[in-house]
């Protein structure tokens, strides 16, 4: 199969990057960084492989690499002296960071030889940013794809799946139901067996991928900001398919005191009350725990209200609210930031501010959150805000800076002891061994720390096989 994957690359021109270039685009070569001159962030062109990473310039063509995109909210908007850092995910192709995710667990199986690009359909099951990362990095490596998303997701979601030529497939519900996309995902095992199901859920290289780009990029960030990665107090992360808190993993090797949070909607605690429900923060699968979710390394779960998510998304995005910031000494540059929030990025600004309470963290503490997409996505999600509630008004403004501002508080958090994340742990059983045809002793094995330090260190063979394809595709001489 290597050499049919060659055959293809060479014919349509495509090289892999390696997660060592990554990390750090200074290592690409000039070649491919000229080409990237001409490139759209968001075109189908197999040069954007080497914009799956942090570290994208802010424009949306013809742009090079920095040293990664971020927002620093200043206290005058937290109300927290502690220092709160989004890392910005809108920077990616697609405008979301989970097109690494999709490129961890796709790229390791081709360049393994373990499928056939050219025979093969690709499955991509999620709520909504893993398929459409997925579908955007199958079209660069001339792969068929299939999106499966609930039919309650975003508009923006299903037409720019359409436009790329993916095939859609939309189960009930919306973003609470996840069993609905593994029963799809199941009848699809049975019945098409060309079709290769890539789970972010239980997929490893969706949390390896985060573990060194997204981890590495947070110890950038905290050595650029000032204070240094010794200054890490906490890495505060909504769980969705559990790749993006991965990097939690990687911060716990660089400062064994950091704290790292888990994140989840209030309406739907699974991890804090073994509770099940619906909600309307979309980035957030649950109902379950991930396969992929190392609980051993998470220290604290956070529930956030959805409200509150939709409520700070009106008065970060609308005019009136926006000037209502202003007169609260928010500055006019992080103002003009808010729209790369999208809603669970907001939740996990609201779950960074509940964490700063929490441990009583003070200006020298860094707490850094992902952002994982803009408003770019959610323009129709602000739009039924208006249609339902109204026309946003100075009096609104003022209730949700109170409530969902100045009034979190430390409510609805669990800090874990040994007992609790193997109780955690051990809930994986019924999703995963009871529906989902792992076994009892695979679980077993996934509790003990040299299962994560075996999976982690998968990357440097996935290099190397990288870099044997691309040589056999000759376009890099």
């Amino acid at each position: 199969m290597i050499d049919k994957t060659a055959e293809l690359c060479r014919k349509q021109k495509i090289i892999i990057p390696t997660i060592a270039q990554m990390k750090d685009p200074a290592t690409i070569p000039a070649s491919i960084q000229n080409r990237l001159a001409d490139v759209g962030l968001w075109d189908l062109d197999p040069v954007n492989l080497f914009r799956v990473t942090w570290k994208n310039e802010p424009v949306s063509h013809g742009g090079g690499f920095n040293h990664g995109n971020w927002i620093e909210f200043p206290s005058s908007l937290t109300g927290v002296p502690a220092r709160i850092i989004g890392l910005c995910g809108k920077y990616f192709p697609t405008g979301s960071h989970k097109v690494g995710a999709a490129f961890g667990c796709l790229v390791p199986r081709l360049v393994s030889g373990e499928v056939d690009s050219t025979t093969q359909k690709f499955v991509w099951p999620s709520t909504g940013n893993f398929c459409r990362g997925g579908a955007y990095v199958s079209a660069l490596l001339d792969c068929k794809a299939v999106a499966i998303l609930p039919e309650g997701m975003s508009s923006e979601r299903f037409d720019w799946l359409r436009s790329i030529g993916a095939e859609i497939i939309a189960t009930p519900g919306s973003e609470s139901n996840v069993k609905e996309i593994y029963d799809k995902c199941w009848e699809i095992r049975r019945e098409k067996p060309d079709h290769v199901i890539l789970n972010q859920f239980e997929e490893l290289g969706n949390a390896v991928w985060h573990y060194h780009v997204t981890g590495s990029m947070i110890e950038e960030l905290c050595e650029q900001v000032g204070g240094g990665r010794h200054n890490l107090a906490a890495y505060v992360s909504a769980t969705g398919s559990a790749g993006t808190i991965a990097a939690g993993d990687y911060l716990r090797t660089i400062g064994s005191d950091v704290k790292v949070a888990a994140v989840e909607a209030l309406q739907c605690p699974t991890l804090l009350r073994c509770g099940f429900g619906e909600h309307r923060i979309e980035g957030i699968g649950d109902k379950h725990i991930p396969w992929i979710h190392n609980v051993r390394n998470t220290d604290v779960v956070v529930a956030v209200d959805d409200a509150h998510c939709l409520s700070l998304m009106r008065l970060f995005n609308e005019k009136i609210g926006r000037a209502f910031l202003a007169s609260q000494d928010v500055p006019q540059e992080t103002i003009e930031s808010l729209e790369l929030l999208g809603i669970s990025s907001i939740c996990n600004l609201i779950a960074s501010i509940k964490m700063a309470r929490y441990f009583e963290l003070g200006p020298e503490d860094l707490l850094v959150t992902p952002l994982t997409d803009s408003m770019e996505l959610y323009g129709s999600r602000l739009e039924e805000q208006r249609t339902l509630c109204g026309e946003y008004t100075e009096r609104d403004a003022v209730r949700d800076h109170a409530r969902c501002l100045e009034g979190v508080a430390i409510d609805n958090m669990r800090e874990l002891g040994y007992y609790d994340r193997k109780a955690l742990h051990n809930l994986k059983y019924f999703t995963w061994v009871e529906q989902q045809g792992r076994t009892a002793d695979e679980l077993h094995r996934l509790w003990h720390p040299e299962f994560w330090k075996q999976a982690f260190n998968q990357a440097a063979e996935w290099d190397r096989q990288i870099d044997d394809l691309n040589e056999r595709v000759g376009l890099l001489g």
